[in-house]
């Protein structure tokens, strides 16, 4: 069998960091959203006598999730396969926008219904988040709030199909280095009283995301605290996205990306022109249902056998 998949990207809308875990990530709280950005995977697939795994991308990945992805799906399925994958990457990578994980996911996803298997929902979540923190969350797209280290997910209300405009500067900002000088302590208590300000804000936010307009709310972005001060190129971009009439305006993950959201497509438009075009991307949210959707009619006859089909 053989399909093209879209894998797309994402924003944080929203992204606060509390304490260092015991077991060394950070207890986040966020608000993820897919949007229309997306690269594209192909996937051939065959049963065969030995397993061979095969990828052609258009950038050089060392790294490669959509391998590990393939073999951990094989094994548990214990089957063997020729699979061939040519991924077209149009995700800017290292930019906080998840090009990687939605890749991983894509597989996770295609790759047991090309098999005419299903894989269990539990083992499929397993698989995600031994990979990748963002990784689950591409099992589902639309808005969503996740918890813990970013794999613990909660749906919510899909949110209008907003216009937006995201900025990839090729700024690398460390991850690691990010958290590190967040400076957040090791600790159990996540109500701790220096956090639960952060809390209180968080939790207002979510409850009011579905009635709000999204201008009205006090996104953040925590990591833009330490980032800025080390890139105030990003910060300025934020200001000139927000000058334009984006609202909000943020960083997305540690970085490098910005994004501003417009109340029109002729706004939206028009702001693109300040930027360069190269690394300028004019996309829209894409909903929950949207993205089932955009993958049933990827996956064909296969989709009978995906996780959608549940």
């Amino acid at each position: 069998m053989q399909v093209t998949l879209p894998s797309f990207a994402k924003l944080n809308l929203d992204l606060r960091v509390f304490h260092k875990r015991a077991d060394g990530f950070h207890e986040i709280r966020t608000i993820f959203q897919t949007i229309s950005l997306q690269d594209t995977l192909e996937i051939e697939f065959d049963f065969a006598k030995r397993t061979q795994i095969d990828i052609s991308s258009s950038i050089d990945i060392a790294d490669n999730l959509v391998v590990r992805s393939a073999k951990l799906v094989l094994d548990e399925l214990r089957i063997k396969a020729w699979v061939r994958f040519a991924l077209s990457k149009r995700i800017p990578m290292g930019a906080g926008l998840g090009g990687g994980s939605s890749n991983a996911a894509a597989v996770l996803i295609a790759l047991p219904a090309l098999a005419g298997r299903q894989i269990p929902y539990a083992a499929q979540v397993r698989f995600a988040e031994s990979l990748g923190s963002d990784i689950p969350f591409f099992l589902h797209g639309g808005t969503a709030l996740a918890f813990g280290r970013g794999t613990e997910l909660y749906p919510l209300p899909d949110l209008p199909s907003h216009h937006v405009l995201v900025v990839s500067t090729g700024v690398h900002v460390s991850t690691a280095e990010a958290y590190r000088a967040l400076d957040r302590d090791i600790t159990n208590a996540l109500t701790s009283q220096h956090e639960s300000p952060i809390l209180r804000e968080f939790q207002t936010l979510a409850w009011s995301l579905e009635s709000a307009h999204l201008e009205q709310l006090p996104l953040k972005n925590d990591f833009e605290e330490v980032v800025f001060k080390t890139h105030p190129e990003l910060a300025a971009l934020v200001r000139k996205l927000r000058r334009l009439g984006a609202r909000p305006a943020l960083m997305t993950g540690s970085g490098s990306a910005v994004f501003g959201v417009f109340p029109s497509a002729q706004l939206a438009q028009a702001a693109a022109l300040a930027f360069p075009k190269a690394k300028t991307y004019w996309v829209r949210f894409v909903s929950r249902r949207r993205y089932r959707s955009l993958w049933r009619k990827a996956l064909g006859p296969a989709a009978g056998a995906s996780c959608f089909a549940r």
